[in-house]
C-alpha cells in the first residue's frame, strides 16, 4: 500500500475501517494466473463498490489472494467476506470454467476459512494508554447527587381527551 487510506464518510458515521483479507485456495491449489488475479481484482473492487466500502490493494499467488479494504461499520466482516467470495467464485467458474476446473474439488473454488487482520496502524499498547489516558469526569454521577432519570414521555394513546 503506497498511499495512506483517508477517513471516509457516511451519513452518520465518520471511519477508517480497513482490514487486510487473505483468501485461500481450495485444498491450497494453485488456481490463480496473472489473468485470473486481474479478474479478481476487478470483481472485488466492484463489490466492494456495491456494499459502499473500496477495495484499497489486491495482490495474490496462485493459490491465495490478499486484500487491503476500507469496510463500512455497517458491515460485519464475515458478512463482507462471504459477498466477496461468494460473487468472485460465482463469476470466475463462469468466465474461466475451463482453466479452473481441473484444479477444484466439486464446484468449490475457496477455502471456507480466511484471514482478517485490522490495519488501524497503531499498536495495541498506544491504543490502551490512550484509552487509560481518558479523563473521567470530576463531577459526581447523578444518582449521586439525588436526581431522578428522566420519566419518558407518554404517547399520544396514553393521553386521556376529557370526556
Amino acid at each position: 500500500m503506497t498511499e495512506e487510506v483517508n477517513w471516509r464518510k457516511g451519513r452518520s458515521v465518520v471511519y477508517k475501517n480497513t482490514i487486510h483479507l487473505v483468501f485461500v485456495a481450495k485444498y491450497r491449489r494453485a488456481v490463480f494466473t496473472g489473468e485470473i488475479l486481474t479478474a479478481l481484482e476487478a470483481i472485488f473492487r466492484e463489490t466492494c463498490e456495491q456494499m459502499g466500502s473500496e477495495l484499497v490493494e489486491c495482490n495474490g499467488d496462485g493459490d491465495h489472494v490478499h486484500l487491503i479494504a476500507s469496510v463500512h461499520p455497517r458491515h460485519s466482516i464475515s458478512n463482507f467476506v462471504g459477498k466477496l467470495k461468494g460473487k468472485s467464485a460465482y463469476v470466475l467458474r463462469r468466465d474461466y470454467h475451463n482453466e479452473i476446473s481441473p484444479w477444484l474439488w466439486g464446484n468449490h473454488l475457496w477455502s471456507p476459512s480466511y484471514c482478517a487482520v485490522s490495519t488501524g496502524g497503531a499498536s495495541l499498547d498506544v491504543v490502551r494508554s490512550y484509552v487509560q489516558q481518558q479523563t473521567r469526569p470530576a463531577y459526581p454521577s447523578a444518582k449521586a447527587k439525588g436526581l431522578r432519570p428522566a420519566v419518558p414521555r407518554s404517547s399520544s394513546a396514553d393521553r386521556q381527551s376529557p370526556s
